[in-house]
């Protein structure tokens, strides 16, 4: 596995809120997985980003393969690959191999409850032009934010393979991989596990109601909210109008798109509104030169994370203020 700008501090070294994390990771999911360790230049936006993954993708008693099938969905409308191989592998975990296979492949399932799913996850890219909202349990919800979140830091950070060549796209690879993490997968997660890591306060979400898939949510958008704080007011009013006007809209050319969008943003936050916009719309398309001009004036990783994570956040958001409090 390799991280595109900088390699976090070793699993073994961490301390405190990390430390914390990665205990919880081991015991519950697959390990300290690499979108984790990236994160861990922060450890609140690490924490909260990985209590929402927890309560929505692994906690409670909504169906755990409705669940895969939205994050692999919304990481296909993402274009998150190494979110959608993850995915695929999980759902091979789960016992469903002919619909891990046809997710991998781009299809769309033969379940009608399945093509509901896929199709709602997707149009949550652009969520005004589909007049979309959810009706779903907080659990399916919080599953699709999360993702918006985290492919989006998967893509800025990693490199898009899980292993060497590409081989996690081998159907065989899939399926063996898919077996030795069955246990894990299938093991029940009681709500609320993740909460004691969290700095509480902030309100959940009405679309929440009363599950712990809502205060996770409100932690990280919190957390994630603050790496705005690196950037000056016009900055941030930019980056936030640009969410708001493209409604998720892939540029072309993302590169000429973020410089034509920043000219008049004050030269010392050029960069930095770049990245944020990156991230929020291509963040693949973040490049070593546009991170070695923000280090300049920013040299810690932490600083790099927050800007992502902002960018991240403020397009989640986006998804999130959509939404209908209602569910079933």
């Amino acid at each position: 596995m390799t991280y595109r700008f900088f390699t976090p501090a070793p699993v073994k070294a961490a301390t405190g809120l990390s430390a914390a994390v990665y205990r919880q990771l081991r015991d519950e999911f697959l390990g300290p997985v690499p979108t984790f360790q990236a994160l861990s230049a922060v450890p609140a936006v690490q924490a909260a980003t990985w209590a929402l993954m927890r309560e929505a993708l692994l906690a409670g008693d909504a169906s755990r393969v409705d669940r895969e099938v939205v994050a692999s969905a919304v990481s296909r409308a993402n274009r998150c690959r190494f979110c959608v191989d993850a995915h695929v592998l999980l759902l091979h975990a789960l016992g469903e191999h002919e619909l891990a296979e046809v997710i991998a492949r781009g299809g769309m399932p033969s379940e009608p409850r399945h093509v509901e799913l896929v199709t709602w996850a997707e149009a949550s890219r652009n969520p005004r032009a589909a007049d979309w909202t959810s009706e779903y349990r907080p659990e399916v919800t919080g599953t699709l934010l999360a993702f918006h979140f985290i492919n989006r830091i998967v893509s800025a950070l990693l490199d898009p393979d899980l292993l060497p060549g590409g081989l996690q796209r081998s159907p065989l690879v899939r399926s063996v991989g898919g077996r030795l993490y069955a246990r894990a997968a299938r093991e029940p997660k009681e709500p609320g596990g993740s909460l004691p890591l969290l700095d509480a306060g902030t309100p959940a979400p009405a679309w929440a109601g009363d599950s712990p898939v809502g205060v996770a949510y409100a932690a990280l958008t919190d957390a994630a909210t603050r790496g705005g704080e690196l950037l000056g007011d016009v900055a941030r009013q930019t980056v936030t109008a640009t969410v708001r006007w493209e409604d998720g809209r892939y540029p072309t050319r993302p590169a000429d798109w973020a410089v034509d969008l920043v000219r008049d943003v004050p030269g010392t936050d050029r960069v930095g509104t770049r990245i944020a916009l990156l991230a929020a719309f291509a963040p693949s398309a973040i490049s070593p030169g546009d991170v070695a001009l923000w280090r300049y004036s920013h040299p810690d990783d932490a600083d790099l994370v927050r800007l992502v994570a902002y960018g991240a956040i403020t397009a989640t958001e986006h998804v999130a203020q959509a939404l209908s409090p209602a569910h079933r």
